[in-house]
């Protein structure tokens, strides 16, 4: 397979770098991955074997490596990725209430991704914040103490168009 058709040249010479790190190629695996994402938003299947060839391992192993990891992505996702925690103290503080709002306010549930590209809606076990619960993420921003307002002026920040479901 010629890596120059799936992966770029820029993508191709960052994931040697990486990989030279290291004694194993595979061990650059994690960041292999992330370099790929970074550039296309999320890793595709093609992308995935390409880069498990550029690090001698099996697609199969770095699939492994990539499915582990939950903010690879493996299939498309929005332009913003929101990561709603789901932690016992988001929750006890009302993050079910507060993903609902959010759900509502996008018109998509969980995993889904709005019609126009722009959000993906995702639960995360923990986003390590839990003395300013409930929180969230956009993209690499956190955002704590939330609530319907903090929501609402997010979204209307990024340009969401609201719509009833």
């Amino acid at each position: 397979m010629n890596e120059a058709r799936v992966l770029s040249e820029q993508e191709t010479t960052e994931i040697l770098a990486a990989a030279g790190h290291y004694p194993n190629k595979s061990a650059a695996s994690v960041e292999a991955l992330k370099i790929v994402q970074k550039q296309r938003g999320w890793v595709s299947d093609e992308a995935l074997k390409t880069v498990a060839e550029l690090l001698e391992m099996s697609p199969d192993e770095l699939d492994g490596v990539a499915t582990f990891y939950n903010l690879i992505f493996r299939r498309p996702v929005g332009e913003h990725v929101i990561l709603c925690c789901d932690s016992v103290s988001c929750w006890m503080l009302g993050a079910d209430r507060l993903r609902e709002h959010l759900s509502e306010r996008l018109g998509i549930g969980l995993g889904e991704t709005t019609a126009d590209g722009r959000y993906t809606l995702l639960p995360i076990v923990c986003l390590g914040s839990c003395d300013h619960a409930p929180v969230l993420m956009v993209g690499e921003e956190l955002y704590q103490d939330v609530d319907e307002t903090k929501i609402d002026e997010l979204l209307e920040k990024n340009g969401r168009v609201w719509t009833d479901r």
